[in-house]
């Protein structure tokens, strides 16, 4: 089952790999389910279900015009795992997916979720506000946005950079990963990749917080120049009542690629608790 039909009827591309118990991975800005390749692969030879999917507008999935916002892509989430008949599931975003899971716990009630994971995720709230002085300006979303509509591809190329730390003592990838990155970016909608920022950036999820009622593990590096950590993962642990908080010092980004055995052995840990 390649394809599952998601809100609106949209086609979504779905990987289902191995047996076990479901753990089902959201992938981050502006990528798509290959980004998990490093801990997909080990979690199903460990036993374990591993679904992964291409979120509406990117990768293999369809690119409806609209429908990049959490409320729909939340939906989408609860079409994979219905179509897919998971049950007690644990569920991991990493980055602007933090905000599938977050609206999957408040909008759709948690169903069939038995853990969760927030890995470099943007919830609860990115935008600096008055009361949330540690979020970005909204200039900077704007910004982003502008780079794109400027040159996608050379923007993105550069915003790779920071994502995984090149140059820093925690983080760097090979040139061939940065390749890799950049072509699953290359892969996405032009619009979806413009509207997901106002997503990421804009939605407050902090009402949604409070909707975790499983054991909830938030993964973040103390370097990350892309989701600063004081307005998303310290917050968010502050914010839902069982979560357990690890901070790798001075990770970037994107820890699946950088810190792929440490973040493997960490999920393992939740999944197997």
């Amino acid at each position: 089952m390649p394809y599952i039909k998601g809100a609106n009827d949209t086609e979504i591309y779905v990987k289902d790999w191995g047996d076990g118990r479901p753990i089902v991975l959201i992938h981050g800005w502006p990528l798509n389910a290959d980004s998990w390749e490093y801990q997909a692969v080990k979690l199903a030879e460990e036993g374990f279900r591993v679904v992964s999917y291409d979120r509406r507008g990117f990768g293999r999935s369809a690119q409806p015009w609209g429908g990049y916002d959490y409320d729909t892509m939340s939906d989408d989430l609860a079409a994979v795992i219905s179509s897919l008949g998971l049950k007690d599931a644990t569920i991991a975003g990493f980055s602007m997916a933090g905000g599938e899971v977050s609206k999957y716990m408040s909008r759709h009630d948690g169903k069939n979720v038995k853990k969760a994971a927030l890995i470099s995720s943007i919830a609860p709230y990115m935008l600096q506000t008055d009361d949330n002085p540690d979020g970005a300006p909204g200039d900077v979303f704007e910004g982003i946005k502008d780079g794109l509509r400027k040159d996608r591809q050379d923007f993105l190329r550069n915003f790779f950079n920071d994502f995984y730390g090149q140059g820093t003592d925690a983080g760097g990838v090979s040139q061939a990963q940065l390749d890799w990155t950049w072509g699953m970016a290359m892969l996405a909608s032009p619009k979806a990749t413009l509207d997901c920022v106002d997503a990421f950036g804009r939605t407050d999820l902090r009402p949604d917080m409070e909707a975790f009622d499983v054991p909830t593990l938030v993964i973040h590096g103390t370097g990350d120049q892309t989701v600063p950590i004081d307005p998303t993962a310290r917050k968010a642990a502050e914010l839902i009542k069982d979560a357990t908080l690890k901070e790798y010092e001075g990770a970037p980004h994107g820890l699946t690629a950088t810190h792929a055995d440490k973040l493997t052995g960490d999920l393992l840990e939740l999944l197997k608790a």
